[in-house]
């Protein structure tokens, strides 16, 4: 049995649609927002069935300069040699290294200085502790993310205004006076929302494609 982990449902819509239930030795879970979720709900998941590999999959931000939203990207550093080569030979992707961190790195400086720091091209918040977990059951894990952000395109808002990690979900009593009182905020917004659909997309195809050569 497979298993395909992404942080929210709406990184995992376009997937679910195209799976449309034809894959019944795939499972979809979502591991919230953040490390500490993640690292909570993720071991509970592997130990429910007898995963053969796992996929941590999702949206991650670019802070390597080449990187822009839509590339598909795999972590060199979180994935097993054999499933990196497969993903290399069968998707058009990026590869490199991905660095989970606590917090969400947000302009272009904080992007560049971030990168240069930790050798890194592309950052989330939960495939570390996601790796841990499968190491430990010696889960073959494979780390394939989709960029909906980058140095060039990076969000519309602070993230603290875009997304509640306590709740898990946008506050839209904290969004809407933003937006109110920074109306070039909301153009920014919609073109947002046309990076992630565009992630969205590729992602899904890419997962679809990898799942089918894979088994």
């Amino acid at each position: 049995m497979l298993a395909v982990t992404f942080a929210l449902p709406s990184e995992s819509r376009d997937f679910v649609r195209l799976l449309a239930g034809r894959h019944q030795e795939v499972e979809v879970f979502h591991t919230g927002v953040g490390a500490a979720l993640a690292a909570r709900r993720i071991e509970g998941f592997l130990d429910s069935k007898p995963f053969d590999l796992l996929i941590s999959s999702g949206f991650a931000g670019g802070v390597d300069h080449s990187l822009g939203v839509g590339n598909l990207f795999v972590a060199e550093n979180f994935s097993d040699p054999k499933l990196l080569e497969q993903a290399r030979e069968l998707l058009i992707c990026r590869t490199g290294k991905l660095v989970s961190t606590d917090r969400v790195i947000e302009n272009a400086e904080e992007r560049t200085a971030f990168a240069r720091e930790h050798g890194a091209h592309a950052v989330d918040m939960e495939t570390e502790q996601i790796a841990s977990a499968c190491a430990t059951r010696k889960i073959p894990l494979l780390s394939l993310r989709a960029i909906s952000d980058s140095t060039a395109a990076p969000f519309p808002a602070p993230a603290s205004v875009l997304f509640d990690l306590e709740r898990q979900r946008t506050r839209f009593r904290r969004l809407a006076p933003y937006l109110l009182t920074r109306p070039h905020a909301v153009v920014r917004l919609a073109r947002f929302a046309r990076q992630i659909a565009a992630a969205r997309t590729e992602l899904a195809i890419g997962l679809k494609e990898l799942i089918e050569d894979l088994g």
